[in-house]
């Protein structure tokens, strides 16, 4: 098929991309004690230098004592900041945009048994899985200074010269746990037993990211029906639990959906071919970002087992994007693997595109 849709411009807001690609974000865990280094910005400035349209970051944490799960897990403020500066300078001086990822864990603890958080871990109820209790529920205290947090780094982020923002509320980290009726049995004004009442969070971080950022720059809200904790998981089984869920986010401030599925030409619901992001396209009538398996041909989860991948048709992709199915197409694993994949893809060079391995994820290419 015609690559024509992948290459068109796209704008949002102040935001204009030269192409439909985004970079997603990707746990790289090379900055240490939280600060990311000069291999971390050429790591992104070689993406810019291949064409990507958007790098949206790894998750970068807020100033929460356990926001993170690893100790090389970047921090989205104190002496991380002059670092990300640095890496904004040398993406835009290579002609690309960049997005930082704002996250928070959660109860969602890292592979790392000799390491533990500096405080005290923050999740609705204290579940770190369905019926499973490990810590004390947030108190409003924490909930309010969690928000806040959110909002400072978002802050830092325009400060820093970033061309849009991106908040984690996907995977069954913190926001996500605070949306999924199996992590949080609240039953105070935080809980509740809809997406409505279980959004109240989400939509304050949004709005205090909204107020850190001004009018003008681009909000991008990932989210995923899917946890790690549960891959049958689902925050929303009909259109209209999806429309309780998505239009008070939109409303509080969204401008761009980032919809994530472990392979995203499945279909949402039922009776439509729709996938995640052609659903949140049609019931908030904001772009959307679709991502899950993009370029290769096994799906990404399968990598953490030791499987590779190899290059995939993008034929199905292009159709959608064709029809406006949705606006924006994230890649990872191929973008991991090979920063010039933008390029090989926009001059038809497949026989030079690389297989994907487990090997990939412990560099930094």
């Amino acid at each position: 098929m015609s690559l024509d849709a992948l290459f068109r411009p796209f704008t949002v807001k102040s935001l204009t991309l030269p192409n439909r690609i985004v970079m997603a974000p990707m746990t790289r865990s090379f900055s240490p004690n939280g600060v990311p280094t000069e291999d971390v910005a050429a790591y992104y400035r070689r993406r810019a230098e291949g064409g990507v349209g958007l790098i949206v970051t790894e998750g970068t944490v807020v100033e929460r004592p356990a926001a993170r799960n690893d100790v090389q897990v970047p921090f989205f403020h104190g002496a991380a900041l002059p670092e990300w500066k640095k890496v904004v300078e040398e993406v835009h001086a290579s002609g690309g945009k960049i997005a930082p990822q704002i996250w928070h864990v959660g109860s969602a603890r890292g592979q790392a048994p000799d390491w533990t958080p500096e405080g005290q871990v923050d999740s609705p109820s204290g579940m770190t899985a369905p019926g499973k209790v490990k810590y004390e529920p947030m108190t409003e205290e924490d909930i309010a200074d969690t928000i806040s947090a959110f909002g400072k780094s978002a802050r830092a982020a325009k400060e820093l010269g970033f061309d849009a923002v991106e908040i984690h509320g996907a995977h069954g980290y913190l926001i996500d746990q605070f949306f999924w009726n199996g992590l949080n049995g609240r039953e105070d004004a935080w809980g509740g037993s809809t997406i409505a009442d279980r959004n109240r969070f989400g939509v304050e971080v949004v709005k205090a990211v909204r107020e850190g950022v001004g009018e003008d720059m681009a909000l991008i809200l990932r989210l995923s029906q899917w946890k790690q904790q549960d891959y049958d998981a689902r925050i929303a089984g009909t259109p209209d639990e999806m429309a309780e869920w998505l239009n008070p986010l939109s409303e509080a401030g969204v401008d761009v959906f980032h919809c994530s599925q472990r392979r995203f030409w499945e279909p949402e619901f039922e009776g439509s071919d729709l996938n995640f992001a052609g659903w949140a396209k049609t019931i908030t009538g904001k772009p959307t970002i679709t991502v899950g398996s993009v370029g290769l041909d096994g799906e990404f989860l399968a990598a953490f087992a030791g499987q590779g991948s190899k290059p995939a048709s993008l034929d199905g992709l292009l159709e959608r994007l064709e029809r406006d199915e949705f606006d924006l197409v994230a890649v990872g694993r191929a973008l991991l693997a090979d920063p010039q994949w933008v390029e090989k893809v926009r001059d038809s060079r497949h026989d030079d595109l690389k297989d994907f391995t487990r090997e990939a994820l412990g560099v930094l290419y």
